[in-house]
């Protein structure tokens, strides 16, 4: 950090960038990678480059946390929430290839939903909690719909499906390294794309589309975002990703000594475990009620109490009133999941 500083090239210049961009692509094996100010802007920069407009539908699980839901609203379209999985707490993938199958049709390559008429353009599937899923499942169908994804992975760094990294599946992946994700930059974020094309653009237009066209003056080609990660994040970040995989053997460790301690409760709460085709990174440590006797308000102020400190999972998108409008399927598992999913301690390390 002080050689950061004492470089000067605190901002959106400086080696830090470029360093931790190819541990990332080294990493994840994307084969390009451009860091951001933020998980939300590199959403935001994913949406907008997947030609998203004004009154498109994009789908968007509503056990989530609320940045794909605010970017979709920031360029204008409208939001459609859809029902998750217990095995995997994300999108119900056969649910939604039913849903779809009833509620939509095909023209002109688009997806048109049968009761609004709007143009259903884009999924936005997260792997909640770092969680892995069915991820090609989910793209077969999207391409059979016309319907564009891009992977929510702002929390899953180190969660692999079938040894490939979450995020590197389809056309835009996003990564977070928020001070609460398994690796920080303080701040910030990034795009993972296989497409070069993607990656140039996405580049370009989170640098405000500049253009130099002379050594003493710059221009400004088409609209563009402020959104390029500044070198002093990225130096952060760069000394964190040096220590991932000790980072996520101590939290593969700590669910394995959660799932051990507790097992003599399993008739009662169970600690999640990740499907068997992923290998997730565990960022949070996930404790589910069972017994319907069990009331979730009271068994966290008993370990908040003691000093255990538990949080609530997600609340549902939809339940918010500035979000209640926008259409929905029906959310019988997600209202499970919000209601019986405590987040328990994550960290028992200090590196």
């Amino acid at each position: 950090m002080n050689k950061v500083i004492d470089s000067s090239f605190v901002s959106s210049v400086g080696k830090y960038v470029d360093k931790f961009e190819k541990l990332l692509k080294n990493y994840t094996k994307a084969k390009y990678v451009i860091c951001l100010s933020s998980g939300t802007a590199a959403l935001h920069v994913a949406l907008y480059l997947s030609k998203v407009q004004r009154n498109d539908e994009i789908l968007i699980p509503s056990f989530n946390f609320v940045a794909s839901t605010n970017v979709t609203l920031l360029l204008g379209a409208i939001p459609h929430f859809i029902d998750c999985d217990e095995k995997t707490n994300s999108i119900d993938i056969e649910k939604l290839s039913i849903y779809l199958k009833k509620n939509t049709y095909l023209k002109n390559g688009n997806c048109i939903n049968k009761k609004t008429n709007k143009i259903i353009k884009a999924c936005i599937p997260t792997y909640s909690y770092g969680s892995g899923f069915d991820i090609k499942k989910l793209l077969s169908i999207c391409r059979f719909y016309k319907i564009k994804v891009i992977e929510d992975s702002s929390e899953a760094l180190g969660t692999f499906i079938n040894s490939k990294h979450a995020g590197t599946f389809a056309s835009f992946g996003v990564l977070s390294f928020n001070g609460n994700k398994i690796i920080t930059s303080g701040g910030g974020g990034a795009i993972l794309t296989n497409s070069k094309y993607l990656a140039k653009k996405a580049r370009y237009i989170s640098s405000t589309a500049k253009k130099n066209i002379s050594n003493f003056s710059k221009i400004h080609t088409e609209f563009g975002f402020n959104y390029r990660m500044p070198n002093l994040n990225a130096a952060l970040g760069y000394s964190q990703i040096l220590k991932l995989k000790k980072i996520l053997k101590h939290k593969k460790l700590l669910f394995k000594k959660l799932k051990e301690e507790l097992a003599h409760l399993n008739n009662y709460i169970e600690v999640y475990q990740e499907p068997a085709f992923c290998n997730n990174n565990y960022w949070f440590q996930l404790l589910k009620i069972k017994d319907k006797k069990i009331q979730k308000n009271k068994l966290l102020k008993i370990l908040n109490k003691n000093k255990i400190q538990t949080t609530s999972a997600w609340t549902l998108l939809n339940s918010y009133s500035y979000l209640r409008k926008y259409p929905s399927m029906s959310l019988e598992t997600s209202k499970k999941l919000s209601k019986n999913l405590l987040c328990l301690p994550s960290n028992n390390f200090n590196i």
